[in-house]
C-alpha cells in the first residue's frame, strides 16, 4: 500500500511516518508534502496513493482548497489538532478524522477502516452515517479560545465569557470574572464560532453571554436595555426591530 503525508510540521510528518512503520504493515510513504501548491503539483503530475494522511492547516491555507484545485481519487485520513472540521472533512474522500497527538490506537483503527472502505464502489451512505454521528456527538462551536496576553497564550472558556464588544475594530473579551483580553478578530468571526443559544449579537459593537444577563430593562422608543452581571463601558442596547427576537431568544434559552 503506497501513502502521502500532507503535513507542513516537520516533527509532525516523521511522527506519523514512525507511527505508520511501527504498525509492521505494508504501507511505504512515498512522499511527504508541505503545502497546498506542492500538493495540488504533486497529484496532478503522479499516480495517486492508496491513501493520503493530510493536516487541515497547512502554511498557505487550508487543505480543503487542494481538493478545489486537482481531483484527488483516492481515500484521505484527515489529522487536525482542531475538531471544527469534522462534517466538512467528509464532504472530501474522507474515511477518518485523526486528532493530534495522533495515537498509534487511533491510527489503527483508521487503517482498519481503510481496509473494509472500498472507494471505487458508491460509499455515500457510509459517509453519511459518519457525518450524521459526527453531528449526533460533536459540538461544531469552540468551547475554548486561545487569546494571546502579553508572552502567553491563555485558554479562555467560551463559557466564561461575559460579553465581547468591538473596540477600534479589536474584539475586547470580558470575563464573568471581569478580567478582559484582546483579539484581533472581527465580532462577525467570533459569533460564527459561538454557540447561538449561549451568544446573542445584542448590536453592531456587542455580543451578549445568555449566562451573563441579569433582567433587562425597557429604554426608549421600544428599545431593550440588557443589563449584565458585569460593568460594561456603556449601556448594551437592542433596537427595537429586534427587540422580540431577543425576547424569544433570551426566553427560549432560559431553565
Amino acid at each position: 500500500m503506497k501513502a502521502v503525508i500532507v503535513e507542513d510540521e516537520f516533527i509532525a510528518a516523521q511522527s506519523l511516518e514512525r507511527l505508520i512503520r511501527a504498525l509492521e504493515k505494508d504501507i511505504d510513504v512515498i512522499a511527504v508534502l508541505q503545502s497546498v501548491e506542492e500538493s495540488v503539483e504533486w497529484f496532478s503530475l503522479n499516480t495517486h496513493p492508496d491513501v493520503v494522511f493530510m493536516d487541515i492547516h497547512l502554511a498557505d491555507g487550508e487543505s480543503f482548497a487542494i481538493f478545489e484545485k486537482t481531483d484527488i481519487r483516492c481515500p484521505v485520513i484527515f489529522t487536525t489538532a482542531y475538531d471544527e472540521y469534522a462534517l466538512k472533512a467528509f464532504e472530501v474522500n474522507s474515511i477518518d478524522y485523526l486528532l493530534k497527538p495522533i495515537t498509534r490506537k487511533s491510527l489503527e483503527k483508521a487503517l482498519e477502516k481503510l481496509a473494509h472502505f472500498s472507494f471505487k464502489n458508491n460509499n455515500s451512505d457510509i459517509v453519511s452515517q459518519i457525518v450524521q454521528s459526527i453531528r449526533e456527538t460533536r459540538n461544531p462551536y469552540k468551547k475554548h479560545f486561545l487569546i494571546p496576553h502579553k508572552d502567553k497564550l491563555i485558554p479562555i472558556a467560551t463559557d466564561d465569557i461575559a460579553f465581547i464588544h468591538s473596540e477600534f475594530k479589536i474584539a475586547k473579551i470580558v470575563c464573568l470574572n471581569r478580567q478582559s483580553y484582546s483579539m484581533d478578530v472581527s465580532l462577525d468571526e467570533l459569533l460564527r464560532q459561538l454557540n447561538p443559544s449561549l451568544f446573542y449579537r445584542a448590536n453592531r459593537q456587542y455580543i451578549v453571554s445568555h449566562r451573563a444577563i441579569t433582567d433587562l430593562s425597557i429604554w426608549f422608543n421600544g428599545r431593550l436595555s440588557v443589563n449584565l452581571s458585569v460593568p460594561t463601558p456603556e449601556r448594551i442596547l437592542v433596537s427595537r426591530p429586534r427587540a422580540t427576537e431577543f425576547k424569544e431568544w433570551y426566553m427560549d434559552n432560559t431553565e
